[in-house]
């Protein structure tokens, strides 16, 4: 039977989905609903649906925003035509991109202009690559695996630098890395790590974590990419790890056998859903709750202009 939690730290809500979720916040207090969201402010049902009752309207084609309306950007980013696009329309736009993907728009851009082109480590189809990758017309190219090093043909190798989904397990994206450097040593590598520090302190969590534990439960929605990066890590690392999107989908039968539960959250999932889960999991028998010493993050994003209540 179950005796013990433990709590990784740190855990859920990072600084860019606090200033995603704050910006849509906002924006219905000071202009009233609807707000239009372009695609999930965040990966998280929970968070979606909360502001969906609060007023926020969440659309993927720009052409479902009426005229004249209050248009939010996701967590996430867009690509550069969408920016236009919105722009073109009319619509009055918050931008609640973490700045973190900004800083690799940023990048990206500045590097095009020197003559380079990009091979970005990531996911097909994540709201996230394709918003960077459609910061620029051509010249960058996306790869998901080692094996897809092999198939990439850049128009030239002297200026070739490397970007990363910020979501990304850190190992993954350093075997990728790796095997880039090797087909093309002259590539230039980032400065700083793309790989965001929430992303990486909750995965150092999980990894100082799974040897104490005999189950990982990890919670976060199907889509969040970070949330199963985790569930990932603590897989690797031969410990039994599910991730759930509430407490109602826990099953009983992964307990069996699990004297001490490890608990952790995605950077888009929300502590009210971390406390159903402690709770569940103590109704089937789980006497004590114990957290992991761990890193406290003391980031913060400000807010766009224009969203102060006071402005």
């Amino acid at each position: 039977m179950t005796q013990e939690i433990l709590l990784a730290e740190p855990r859920g809500f990072c600084a860019g989905v606090d200033r995603a979720i704050e910006i849509v916040e906002k924006a219905l207090t000071k202009f009233g609903a609807p707000i239009y969201v372009r695609h999930e402010i965040v990966h998280n049902t929970y968070v979606v649906n909360d502001l969906k009752q609060k007023g926020a309207i969440f659309i993927e084609e720009l052409s479902d925003v009426p005229p004249g309306s209050t248009l939010v950007f996701s967590a996430h980013g867009v690509s550069r035509a969408v920016h236009e696009e919105a722009a073109a329309r009319g619509f009055q736009i918050f931008d609640a991109t973490c700045p973190l993907v900004t800083k690799v728009h940023v990048e990206v851009a500045k590097l095009h202009k020197e003559g380079f082109e990009f091979i970005m480590i990531g996911h097909k189809g994540h709201p996230e690559v394709e918003g960077t990758m459609g910061q620029l017309d051509s010249g960058i190219h996306l790869v998901e695996d080692v094996e897809d090093v092999a198939h990439v043909n850049p128009s030239q190798t002297e200026k070739l630098a490397v970007v990363t989904q910020t979501t990304l397990s850190v190992d993954d994206a350093a075997e990728i890395a790796a095997a880039v450097k090797a087909r093309f040593p002259k590539v230039r590598e980032p400065k700083q790590q793309d790989i965001c520090y929430a992303t990486q302190n909750r995965q150092d969590a999980v990894k100082m974590m799974s040897p104490q534990v005999d189950l990982v439960i990890v919670v976060g929605s199907p889509t969040s990419s970070n949330s199963n990066r985790l569930r990932e890590v603590a897989r690797k690392l031969g410990t039994q790890s599910y991730m759930v999107d509430s407490a109602e989908e826990l099953q009983p039968e992964w307990f069996e056998g699990a004297q001490r539960v490890g608990l952790t959250a995605g950077a888009s999932a929300p502590e009210i859903l971390v406390k159903a889960v402690i709770d569940r999991i103590k109704s089937l028998g789980a006497v004590s709750v114990r957290k992991m010493n761990g890193i406290e993050e003391t980031v913060k994003f400000p807010l766009p202009k224009g969203l102060r209540l006071d402005t």
